[in-house]
Formats: structure tokens, C-alpha cells, sequence
């Protein structure tokens, strides 16, 4: 079983598939992989990121155990079983990637993308299977205990749509 952990960049999904790997999950970081691979393709200047050759990728991904969880917040457009899509609230996410020193412009596309749900939207689009995970106020393991509570079954709050920050995005106007 393939499981794309996905969401904007800084929603957790590299402090939660940590606490994955150190319980004994696989984790395939698809940027780490990308580069190994060689399936780095450009840079985009503007936004300071690598492009991946996301179909390549597709092709490359190897997994020796039953269960694997692919990090990226493109792991949702790999063929993945189901996508888990971390999410956090807009002004949280804000300050967060403020303090990894990302460039205002940057940090505003971020957010506007978490708060219209892009990456939920994306997955519900290809995929069977997504649910999404508040991480606003939640530990990392708590964030990880999440995401294997959904892979047990219990999905209840966590679909589509659970998560929503319409009434924060009305504040900022």
C-alpha cells in the first residue's frame, strides 16, 4: 500500500513522517528520490524550487514493504492508495514559514493556497481516496497517531472538506 502524505509546505509533513520512520514505516522522500534519480529538470528562480519530472517519478518508486509512505506535497500525484493531506491554519502556517526565512511573496502564495484547499482539491481529483488531518494544534505524534488511526479505518472528521478555513480567509477582507 502506497500512502501519499501531502499538504503545503510546512503543514508537517516532514516532523510527522519522521515520527513514521522511527516507529519502523518506510518513508520515500519523493524531493530525496527526485535527486537521486536525476529527475530534477529546472529551477524555478522566482519561487526558489527544483521541478520534478513528476511522471519519471512515477515510474522510479520502488517499495519493499507492504505499507510505505511517500512525502512530498506532490506525493498526492503519484499512484498512491490514498492520500493523507496535512492542513494547518492559515495564520499558523504564516508565522511558520516565515521562520524558515522564505521570502514574503513565497510565503503568501502558501498560504493563500492552503486556505482555498489546492492540495485537497488536487487529490479529491485523481485519487479515490483522501482524507485530511488538522495539524494546527497537534504534536507531531499526535499528528502521526492520526494518520495511522485513518489507515486502521477510522476515517469519521478526516474527509474531504473536514477541514475548513472559509471563516479565517472572510477575516482577512
Amino acid at each position: 500500500m502506497l500512502v501519499a502524505i501531502t499538504g503545503t509546505p510546512g503543514t508537517g509533513k516532514s516532523t510527522t513522517c519522521a515520527v513514521l520512520s522511527s516507529r519502523g514505516y518506510t518513508v520515500i522522500d519523493l524531493d530525496d528520490l527526485a535527486r537521486h534519480e536525476g529527475l530534477i529538470v529546472g529551477r524555478d528562480a522566482v519561487r526558489g524550487t527544483d521541478e520534478v519530472d513528476v511522471e519519471a517519478l512515477r515510474g522510479r518508486i520502488r517499495v519493499p514493504t507492504k505499507i510505505a509512505f511517500l512525502k512530498s506535497h506532490y506525493s498526492h500525484l503519484m499512484d498512491v492508495n490514498l492520500a493523507l493531506v496535512l492542513r494547518c491554519r492559515p495564520s499558523v502556517l504564516r508565522v511558520r514559514l516565515e521562520a524558515r526565512g522564505w521570502p514574503a511573496e513565497k510565503v503568501r502564495e502558501n498560504v493563500e493556497a492552503e486556505a482555498i484547499d489546492v492540495i485537497t482539491q488536487e487529490a479529491v481529483g485523481r485519487l479515490p481516496f483522501v482524507y485530511e488531518v488538522d495539524t494546527t494544534d497537534l504534536t507531531v505524534e499526535r499528528t502521526a497517531d492520526a494518520v495511522l488511526a485513518i489507515l486502521q479505518g477510522k476515517t469519521e472528521g478526516h474527509e474531504p472538506g473536514s477541514v475548513d478555513w472559509s471563516s479565517e480567509v472572510l477575516s482577512w477582507y
